[in-house]
């Protein structure tokens, strides 16, 4: 039996100004159209080619538990559930997620169950060569080890940890000891002594053998998860949607599980594998998807090139010209454009967080953001004003809220709106329109089976989408 284990967090800072805090990495749409959390969640319902997959397991941040969702929802001819999401309130690192997710399989299908711990935001080309590399990890992970999957080094990288092994285990070897990020002179001595891999940090094991290894090795963590655990009732457990209480779960300590355990662990075995793995970590990494034309340059979008060289240019909507440039990247969004160095990349995240200091919007939120409900797009802001259009779909709603500052006009483009005013309760047709004061209470809703999409007119002194008092909501928001 294998659980797969999707751990889905991380702003993926480095690839702004696609992903962002509201809209991290995992859900970035690469060149195919598709998510990267789309392609991990494919890629391990597949795994049913090669062992008994009862469900996947998903670790998120609440915020991201209906984007997550909908991107599964997907997925077609799927023949097995969606599983279970264990929603965090706040980012905790990997140990937390990795030790509550053990808890989970070893109570549910017992400490004999294997799990198989997969990052949301990267990618696999080859999934026949996966599949194979996960068997063979499956093999010694029955034997009572902790197993990691190495990556062939393909050039001195110096992003990557590196996993130092020694003599064979069956299918795989064991690990001497796990290395950081390296320099570049370093990176080119283990890619040259020919008996290290990057360290992907993809594992399988067993659900006990990890409680057992962090008993052993990191008793604080473990002594912490039990409080979480403790206090998430039956009724959870059993249920698909497990959240984490905040208390409890603020006291883990902020670690990852490789520090927690891996590094300390005498158990660790890595199966080394070719499987085309990526963990896109940089716009030079996602560039690499692109081929290059006869100057090396890679675009994605629409985009002219003169006198440019080994320029990547991604434009979600406008032309973007280059002329005369080298070495640059370039990436448009609706509302913020990324000009750097390609030497730069890596330094990408400095940008955002000066963008967080400054409490600038586009550190958290994209133009276009996704709700439970559907979503909005800021079509237009000023002084005093704010146009959105909304989409709302089928069957939902919006939570029955109230504002303090501002004042909203609705006007329906296509579809019917059922819209809760004040004391009143009204359905707005398409070309028909509402006006809601500021103080009232409202909410609006879709009883319809298409889209409703409307037009959102606000006019107040303060605008921002903290001014928001919510009575009830459906979708457990606060």
């Amino acid at each position: 039996m294998l659980i797969p284990v999707i751990l889905s967090g991380g702003a993926g800072t480095r690839l702004w100004p696609v992903s962002r805090e509201g809209h991290p990495k995992p859900f970035m749409v690469l060149a195919d159209g598709e998510s990267l959390l789309f392609k991990t969640y494919r890629r391990a319902l597949a795994l049913t080619a090669i062992d008994d997959v009862p469900e996947v397991l998903t670790v998120t941040n609440r915020d991201y538990f209906f984007m997550s969702k909908d991107e599964f929802a997907r997925c077609e001819n799927v023949t097995t559930a969606a599983g279970t999401f264990m929603l965090e309130p706040f980012g905790r690192n990997t140990a937390a997620a990795v030790a509550l997710a053990a808890r989970y399989v070893a109570q549910k299908y017992g400490a004999g169950a294997t799990m198989l711990v997969l990052a949301a935001d990267h990618l696999i080309l080859d999934q026949e060569a996966f599949a194979k590399a996960v068997a063979n990890a499956l093999e010694i992970a029955g034997r009572d080890f902790l197993v990691t999957f190495g990556v062939t080094p393909t050039s001195p990288e110096t992003g990557f940890g590196y996993v130092e092994y020694a003599q064979g285990n069956g299918s795989g070897y064991h690990v001497e000891r796990f290395v950081e990020k390296p320099t570049l002179a370093l990176a080119k001595q283990y890619v040259a002594d020919g008996n290290y891999l990057w360290n992907s940090g993809m594992f399988c094991f067993k659900a006990g053998m990890m409680c057992g290894e962090l008993r052993l090795h990191a008793p604080d963590v473990d002594a912490a998860i039990d409080a979480c655990w403790n206090e998430m009732t039956e009724q959870q457990v059993s249920g698909a949607m497990l959240e984490i209480p905040a208390a409890p779960f603020q006291k883990v300590p902020d670690i990852s599980i490789d520090y927690a355990v891996m590094e300390r662990s005498s158990r660790m075995a890595v199966v080394p594998g070719d499987f085309g793995w990526s963990d896109i970590g940089s716009w030079q990494a996602v560039s690499q998807l692109t081929a290059p034309d006869g100057d090396n340059n890679r675009i994605i979008g629409d985009a002219v090139v003169q006198d440019t060289r080994n320029t990547y240019i991604q434009s979600e909507g406008r032309l973007v010209a280059a002329l005369g440039v080298d070495d640059l990247v370039i990436i448009d969004t609706a509302d913020a454009l990324l000009v750097a160095h390609r030497d730069k990349a890596q330094d990408i995240k400095k940008i955002v967080q000066q963008l967080k200091k400054q409490n600038h919007d586009t550190y958290k939120l994209h133009r276009t953001v996704a709700r439970p409900w559907g979503t909005y797009t800021v079509i237009e802001e000023g002084v005093h004003f704010k146009i959105k259009r909304i989409r709302v779909k089928p069957g939902a709603s919006l939570s029955l809220q109230m504002h303090h500052h501002r004042s909203e006009h609705w006007i329906v483009v296509s579809g019917m709106a059922k819209v809760v005013n004040g004391e009143n309760e009204l359905f707005v047709s398409k070309n028909e329109s509402t006006y809601i004061p500021a103080g009232h209470r409202h909410r609006l809703e879709n009883p319809g089976v298409l889209d409703l999409v409307m037009i959102e007119v606000q006019s107040g002194e303060y605008l921002g989408e903290d001014d928001i008092v919510r009575f009830e909501d459906v979708y457990g928001r606060v």
